[in-house]
């Protein structure tokens, strides 16, 4: 049983989360209680699945490790966003435009291939796709070549039923007014957590609900 046990683990078809030798080293997200909930930080490399809705903070969320991870003087590559990246909100952040690549392939196999290629080169700290649906032998691939390349990739996707993904890490994503309100339902070398807010109230103001409009209020602005 062992045997079988360990020839399922090379090939990232079980996953131990109490394996603390597995824990990947840490970049820190820029959010002290995220970095809390995750022992340090988002995993430097690796394949890092993001379950989210489009345009609810998740890249301003991501914007602090992306900085630290681009400061390696390597590239920050983006494929198939679905909308055209704000070229002030990067450079606001820190992000060297210079080492910014984005790339809008044709179709999913291309965004695909695109990936694994920009992973193996060694020449991207991170690349983010955006991409709807994922199969295990893609992810396992991208996954091989993430730690090849000694990178980072952020797969962006709407949620998946039914299908857990071989990763460093995995979380879902929903919108709060204060930020966003996260959970991590995969991490290697710990566990899943109960979801809480990361708060981006003091980075982003206008971007944050600062309070709920109560009934007498409501009436009021009517």
């Amino acid at each position: 049983m062992s045997a079988l046990l360990e020839q399922l683990a090379r090939r990232q078809l079980i996953w131990q989360g109490n394996n603390q030798q597995a824990a990947y080293q840490a970049v820190s997200s820029g959010f002290a209680e995220l970095d809390q909930k995750l022992a340090g930080g988002f995993p430097a490399t690796g394949l890092i699945d993001i379950q989210t809705e489009y345009a609810i903070g998740e890249l301003r969320l991501l914007l602090p490790y992306l900085v630290q991870q681009q400061s390696q003087g390597r590239l920050l590559v983006l494929i198939a966003p679905p909308a055209q990246p704000c070229a002030d909100m990067f450079s606001s952040a820190g992000i060297n435009l210079a080492q910014l690549l984005i790339i809008n392939p044709k179709n999913n196999k291309e965004a695909l291939w695109a990936t694994e290629q920009c992973l193996q080169s060694g020449c991207c700290a991170s690349v983010l796709l955006w991409q709807l649906a994922m199969t295990l032998a893609q992810a396992r691939r991208l996954q091989l070549a993430a730690e090849q390349g000694a990178a980072s990739l952020l797969l962006l996707r709407r949620q998946q039923a039914g299908l857990s993904l071989p990763v460093n890490l995995s979380m879902k994503l929903q919108p709060h007014q204060e930020g966003v309100q996260l959970s991590v339902t995969k991490r290697k070398g710990g566990w899943a957590t109960a979801p809480f807010v990361v708060n981006m109230q003091s980075r982003w103001p206008q971007l944050c609900l600062s309070h709920v409009i109560s009934a007498p209020d409501r009436r009021r602005a009517g």
